[in-house]
């Protein structure tokens, strides 16, 4: 399951304005001239996984499109899009263009041998708006497919700063400095200062892959993250060892978790998305999430029986986890790719546009998302936080890496990884984890 549908089915959109944005300069995305030219009066469907007022946002996105090309775009969200659109690509129901949430299962849809080349204008304008990593995600076998559209970032730990505040405490720099601040916390609470929510239904366990994986990147760098994603380095490999060791070092530390709920096995039980009702009121100091956390702030109080505010100077706020060295930016995260169908001019001008700058303004200022497109305006996310996530994502010297859980074989991704860290956090010894989660290769 990509971050992006855990978004999209349980964190509800942020803010999503009533009416369409004026958007100058997407007539660009039309061929010279003017207008759609042949296209005009043409309509292209799309299809994803994005539902509800995500989706009305979506369609909002296009009407500036539309008024300067004269090409209609119709977007229809299916909640079981992961599971029916293989079989409607190859059933020859396509849609025109899809919104694939997963690289995984967008290489499924490539090798179905219906999924065209992404037009040159596209490529080019991915080469232009976005880093090197998020092109890769959408090329196979050194064809390039689909371009990028919105980003998630994880890797943050949420925390209030008016308590930091009363605490005496900073933001921590590196990992060490994060292990000393806990303690600090443990020390003037007398609390556990951490809480942690591994419950998801059937996709119980996620929350803690994104904790390893987040580890991986920081202590071991990249390159081994990379080969740890294509099986070359193994989960019962030191590298992977030790990233289990360091995150243990807080969940697995009844001293430190967990906050608001219980102990160390209550991680289980604990619903993902409920951590941050503990945050707002105080209960809890730190939690490890993704930047979708910041919209289920909206539906809990704070201290005071109001809703929190998520500012720097508010009641919850969030930091990047930092990495073993001050100053390394290394995130993980998740996003979609579009992928067409066919080759009509109507379907290569939507994509064209929906590679650009315009559709990623026109869609972010919409509110509750944000864009990797180093072109887009930042500024125009729909608060402070979202426009710093958006920064980061657009950093040339951020090195970013998607989900590696939604990379890896789904029998391991989404299977022994998942059911590896709930046994981890009821107790199953480290070693015993490791080889039952690579055992998942062999499924």
């Amino acid at each position: 399951m990509a971050l992006s549908q855990r978004y999209r089915l349980l964190a509800p959109l942020a803010l999503v304005g009533a009416a369409a944005i004026a958007l100058s300069g997407c007539a660009e995305a039309a061929p010279e001239g003017g207008g759609g030219g042949g296209a005009e009066g043409q309509t292209v469907r799309i299809s994803g996984g994005i539902t509800g007022g995500e989706a009305d946002a979506l369609n909002q996105s296009f009407e500036k499109f539309t008024e300067d090309t004269g090409i209609k775009v119709e977007y229809t969200g299916d909640k079981g899009f992961e599971g029916n659109i293989v079989t409607k690509v190859t059933g020859g129901d396509a849609p025109d263009i899809a919104i694939v949430p997963q690289p995984g299962l967008l290489k499924t849809l490539v090798e179905t041998g219906e999924v065209q080349a992404a037009p040159e204008a596209v490529e080019a304008a991915v080469d232009e708006n976005w880093s090197e990593d998020w092109k890769t995600y959408g090329t196979f076998d050194d064809t390039f497919y689909a371009a990028p559209m919105l980003a998630n970032l994880k890797g943050y730990i949420w925390y209030s700063p008016s308590d930091f505040a009363e605490w005496g405490v900073e933001v921590p720099k590196t990992w060490d400095d994060m292990i000393a601040l806990t303690d600090t916390i443990r020390e003037k609470t007398g609390e556990t200062p951490w809480c942690a929510g591994f419950a998801s239904g059937d996709a119980s366990g996620w929350p803690g892959t994104d904790w390893i994986e987040d580890l991986v990147l920081r202590q071991s760098g990249p390159d081994v993250y990379d080969d740890w994603v294509a099986g070359d380095v193994m989960f019962t490999d030191p590298e992977i060892k030790d990233a289990f060791d360091a995150v243990g070092s807080i969940l697995l530390n009844p001293d430190y978790v967990n906050a608001g709920f219980g102990d160390v096995k209550s991680i289980n039980s604990t619903a993902f998305g409920d951590v941050a009702a503990k945050v707002a009121d105080g209960s809890c100091a730190l939690t490890h999430q993704a930047s979708f956390l910041s919209a289920n702030f909206l539906d809990v109080e704070n201290a005071d029986g109001e809703t929190p505010t998520v500012a720097p100077d508010g009641d919850v706020y969030a930091f990047i986890m930092p990495g073993m060295d001050e100053g390394a930016l290394q995130v993980e995260g998740g996003g979609e790719f579009v992928a067409a169908f066919n080759d009509e001019d109507a379907t290569q001008q939507v994509l064209e546009f929906m590679a650009s700058p315009e559709f990623a303004d026109a869609r972010v200022e919409l509110g509750g998302v944000i864009s990797a497109n180093k072109n887009a305006d930042a500024s125009l996310a729909s608060s402070e936080f979202l426009q710093e996530a958006m920064e980061i994502m657009q950093d040339d010297a951020t090195v970013f890496r998607f989900d590696a859980s939604d990379l890896m074989p789904s029998t391991v991704g989404s299977g022994s990884f998942w059911k590896g860290m709930v046994d981890w956090i009821d107790g199953t010894p480290t070693e015993d984890v490791l080889s039952n989660i690579q055992a998942g290769y062999e499924n």
